[in-house]
């Protein structure tokens, strides 16, 4: 097989399309995402003055909307949500449930992983600078559903919302793109390998 021909065999998939297809597996993929998700969600580091801590959650859901696709992302993400609501623990810090003010940023997570998905599908997550690009695109659109709801939330104003839920978040944001940009790439240069 010519190293031209990989690409195009690869072309329109993302990374569990690689494993057999079969309903097992996406039901495996698609809880496997959500329970990710929530242990990531346990790595919290509170922040001064602000209700939402630094967590792992927004990057292990990027990461699952990557990795599985639009539709099972989404699957997987909606299902993480709504067991969450429902009582589980595994929201940021152990919280559950809707009275949060965190939770629009989950509901964000639901958005951009469809979006960063769709991205990846067609690519975006095989070279270290398209995939920056898909993380950063994935975590603006979780703050753009995040701080609004934070401010309703919580009664604060827009201004105050930013500066408690997005300003002391933008250096780990950065750095959580910086991981995803080795970590995505060299998966598909190991199996394109294969």
């Amino acid at each position: 097989m010519s190293t031209a021909a990989v690409p195009a065999r690869r072309s329109g998939q993302v990374l569990a399309d690689l494993i057999p297809s079969s309903r097992v597996r996406d039901v495996a993929l698609v809880a496997g995402g959500a329970v990710l998700t929530g242990l990531a969600a346990q790595i919290a580091v509170p922040v001064p003055g602000s209700p939402v801590p630094v967590t792992g959650q927004t990057f292990a859901a990027l990461l699952v909307g990557t990795s599985l696709g639009a539709r099972r992302g989404l699957l997987s993400l909606a299902l993480y949500a709504l067991v969450g609501m429902a009582g589980v623990p595994w929201f940021a810090e152990g919280g559950s449930g809707t009275a949060a003010p965190s939770l629009g940023y989950v509901f964000g997570m639901l958005l951009a992983v469809t979006v960063v998905g769709a991205l990846a599908r067609r690519g975006a997550d095989r070279s270290m600078l398209r995939t920056a690009g898909t993380m950063l695109l994935g975590e603006a659109i979780i703050y753009a559903v995040g701080v609004p709801y934070l401010a309703l939330a919580a009664d604060m104003s827009l201004t105050a919302a930013i500066a408690a839920g997005l300003t002391p978040f933008l250096i780990g944001d950065a750095l959580k793109a910086a991981l995803a940009m080795g970590v995505l790439p060299t998966a598909w240069k190991l199996v394109d390998k294969r």
